[in-house]
C-alpha cells in the first residue's frame, strides 16, 4: 500500500512540476495572433481579445482572456462581446507548442443576432447571377466546431429585418458536441416585454452536422412560465418537447410529434412556420382548461348566491384603455386546427370541441368553432379584427338543446331561469370580453327554448291563489305541468338591451305570450307574460271567461329587488261587476210590465 501511496504521489509531483513548467515556458499570449488568424480564416469573423492571457491550471488547464469581440465581415456591431473569457486546453499539444481548445467559456457576454451584426457585402461588391437566390451549400458561411460552449450570465438580442427587438436576459448555455456534430443543449433564460416575464428551461440534442443552414434535433423538455399583464394571477406555467427542425437558408422551423402543457391542459401535435410573421399549428388535446389560462375568467364558487354582482370602480381609478396595437398577431399569420376531448369554458364542460381558425395580421376568421355541451350541440363562427384599437367582432350562433341556467351563469347573468334553448342568430360589435358584449353588441336571432321554469315561480298556482283571493265559485285542480312546454319567436340585442317582442308557447294546460326587454347593463327588466290558464270549473259563466281570459303577469325592477303584479282580481272584479249589472238589468226588465195599468 505504501507503495502505490510512493507511486501516485511522484506521479502527482511530476504533473504538477511539469504543468508548472509548461506554464512557464509557454507564454500565452504567442497564441493570440493564432487564434485570430484561425477564426478569420475558418469564418471571416473578426476576433478581437483586449488585455493579456494568462495561465489558469486548476481544476482545467485554461487560459483566461479580458474583454473581447467578435465580429462579422461589413457589420457594424459585434455578434458576440464578453468581459471575461475562459479558453479549456488539452496538455500535450501545447508540448509541441499548439493550441487545442477544448471549451470555450464567455461569462458576461452581449449576443446580437440583428441586422446590425449580420455579414454584410462590401460597397461596390460585384454582384453575382447566384446571389438572388438562397445560398445552401456548405462550403459557404460557417459552421461551429467548438467541442464545448459555456455562456454564464449572458444577454441574446434578437431582432429580425424591420421587425422588433427581443433581448433574452440571464443567458446561460451549455453546448456539448461529439466528432459526429452531435451536439447536447442546456438553456435557461428569461425575456420581459409588452408588462410579460417569460423564462425557459431546456435541455435537448440537435445534429450541427449542416449548421448554420439546418438543424435537426430532439427537444427532450422545455419548461417555461409566464406572467404579468392580462395573464392569470397564478400565470401560465408548463413542459413541452417533440422532435424540431431548423432550416435557416429560408428561415423555416418544424416541431413534430410535441406534447405541451399548460397549468391543467395536455395538449399534443404539430407546429411548423417561418421566422419571424407565420405559424401553423395543428393540435389535440385530452383535456383544455381555457379559464385556467384566462385572466378574467370566472370563479366557481357553488355556494354563492345566485344573483349578478355589482362590481364598483374605485373612484381613484381610470378606465383602461384597450389597445391592439402591441398584439402579436398583428404582425403574424397564423393557421389552427384544434381539437379537444374535454374543455373548459367559463364554468361550462364542454366536449368535441373542434376550431379551425386563421389569422392574417389582425384579421381573424373562425370558420369552424363548434362542440357539445350536455346533451346539446353549438356552432359559432365568425371573424374577430383587431386591428383596430377595439377588437370588431361578428358572429353567427347556432345552438342546439343547450342547457339555460349554466350559460346564463357563464355569461353573468342571474341563474333565474333552466330549460333548454335553440337559435340561429346574427351578431357583431365591439370587444370580446363579457361586459363589452353587453354594452356594444348588437344583433338578432330567431329562439326556441323548451322545459322553461322560473325560479322559486309557479304560474299555475301563482294565477290560481290570486282567483281564489278574490272569487271561490270557480276552481281548478289540474296538477301543474313542469313549466312551459314550448316557448318560441324572435329575440333582439342593442346596445345592452336584450328584446322580447312576442314570444309565444306554453304547455298543455297554460297558453303564454311574452314581451319586454332587460336591460343588462343597468340589471333591469321589464316583461309582462301574458298567461290563459285552461281548466277552470264551477260557476259556468267565470269560468268560461277565465279558460278565455288572458291574465298579464308583469315582472320589473332591478334583478336584487325584482317586483311583480298579477291582476287577477281586476279582471274577476269586472266579470262580477258585469254579471250583477246584467242581473240588476234582467229583474228590471221584469218588473216593467208588471206596472202598466
Amino acid at each position: 500500500m505504501r507503495r502505490v501511496i510512493t507511486t501516485l504521489a511522484i506521479l502527482l509531483v511530476v504533473v504538477v512540476a511539469g504543468m508548472t513548467a509548461l506554464v512557464l515556458l509557454v507564454n500565452p499570449n504567442d497564441f493570440r495572433t493564432y487564434m485570430v488568424k484561425q477564426v478569420e480564416q475558418r469564418s471571416g469573423y473578426q476576433l478581437q481579445v483586449g488585455g493579456d492571457l494568462r495561465w489558469h491550471v486548476w481544476p482545467q488547464l485554461s487560459i483566461l482572456a479580458g474583454r473581447m469581440s467578435l465580429t462579422a465581415p461589413g457589420a457594424t456591431q459585434p455578434m458576440v462581446t464578453a468581459d471575461n473569457m475562459r479558453l479549456d486546453v488539452h496538455l500535450w499539444p501545447l508540448l509541441s507548442h499548439q493550441l487545442s481548445v477544448s471549451q470555450v467559456m464567455l461569462k458576461n457576454a452581449i449576443i446580437r443576432v440583428t441586422p446590425d451584426s449580420a455579414a454584410q457585402k462590401p460597397s461596390g461588391a460585384p454582384v453575382g447571377p447566384g446571389d438572388a437566390e438562397p445560398v445552401s451549400s456548405s462550403d459557404n458561411g460557417w459552421s461551429f466546431t467548438i467541442s464545448k460552449l459555456r455562456l454564464a450570465d449572458s444577454l441574446l438580442i434578437w431582432q429580425q429585418p424591420g421587425g422588433d427587438e427581443y433581448n433574452f436576459r440571464d443567458l446561460n448555455l451549455n453546448l456539448d458536441q461529439d466528432a459526429s456534430k452531435q451536439a447536447s443543449i442546456n438553456l435557461a433564460t428569461r425575456i420581459s416585454r409588452n408588462q410579460r416575464n417569460v423564462s425557459v428551461n431546456l435541455k435537448g440534442q440537435m445534429n450541427v452536422a449542416q449548421y448554420p443552414h439546418r438543424l435537426v434535433g430532439q427537444l427532450d423538455e422545455l419548461n417555461y412560465a409566464i406572467d404579468g399583464a392580462n395573464l392569470p394571477t397564478q400565470g401560465i406555467k408548463g413542459t413541452l418537447s417533440g422532435q424540431g427542425e431548423w432550416n435557416g437558408d429560408n428561415q423555416r422551423f418544424s416541431l413534430q410529434k410535441m406534447q405541451l402543457t399548460a397549468n391543467d391542459s395536455a395538449l399534443d401535435g404539430s407546429a411548423e412556420g417561418r421566422l419571424p410573421q407565420q405559424l401553423n399549428l395543428a393540435l389535440h388535446a385530452t383535456r383544455l382548461d381555457i379559464d385556467a389560462l384566462m385572466a378574467n375568467a370566472p370563479v366557481t364558487d357553488s355556494s354563492a348566491p345566485q344573483r349578478a354582482n355589482v362590481v364598483s370602480t374605485p373612484v381613484i381609478a381610470e378606465p383602461r384603455m384597450r389597445d391592439n396595437s402591441n398584439s402579436p398577431l398583428n404582425q403574424l399569420d397564423l393557421t389552427l386546427n384544434l381539437t379537444a376531448d374535454s374543455s373548459v369554458w367559463r364554468g361550462l364542460t364542454l366536449t368535441n370541441l373542434q376550431i379551425d381558425a386563421s389569422n392574417q395580421q389582425g384579421l381573424m376568421t373562425l370558420s369552424k368553432l363548434q362542440g357539445k355541451f350536455g346533451e346539446g350541440h353549438f356552432s359559432v363562427p365568425g371573424s374577430v379584427d383587431i386591428r383596430k384599437p377595439v377588437a370588431q367582432v361578428a358572429f353567427q350562433p347556432e345552438l342546439d338543446n343547450i342547457a339555460i341556467a349554466p350559460l346564463l351563469k357563464a355569461l353573468e347573468l342571474p341563474e333565474t331561469l333552466q330549460g333548454t334553448i335553440s337559435l340561429q342568430g346574427d351578431v357583431s360589435g365591439a370587444g370580446l370580453s363579457i361586459e363589452e358584449a353587453k354594452r356594444n353588441w348588437q344583433g338578432s336571432a330567431d329562439l326556441e327554448a323548451t322545459n322553461l321554469q322560473l325560479s322559486q315561480l309557479n304560474l299555475q298556482q301563482m294565477v290560481r291563489r290570486a282567483v281564489a283571493r278574490v272569487s271561490n265559485r270557480v276552481t281548478n285542480d289540474q296538477p301543474d305541468d313542469q313549466g312551459i312546454q314550448q316557448l318560441s319567436g324572435r329575440v333582439s340585442l342593442k346596445q345592452g338591451i336584450f328584446s322580447l317582442p312576442d314570444l309565444q308557447g306554453g304547455n298543455s294546460r297554460l297558453a303564454v305570450q311574452t314581451k319586454g326587454n332587460v336591460d343588462m347593463v343597468k340589471q333591469q327588466l321589464d316583461v309582462t307574460i301574458n298567461m290563459m290558464l285552461r281548466g277552470w270549473q264551477g260557476d259556468d259563466k267565470l269560468a268560461a271567461l277565465l279558460n278565455q281570459q288572458t291574465i298579464p303577469l308583469r315582472m320589473y325592477g332591478g334583478w336584487n329587488n325584482l317586483q311583480y303584479s298579477l291582476p287577477v282580481d281586476d279582471v274577476v272584479r269586472q266579470q262580477l261587476q258585469s254579471e250583477a249589472k246584467s242581473r240588476l238589468n234582467q229583474w228590471l226588465d221584469r218588473q216593467q210590465p208588471a206596472k202598466q195599468p
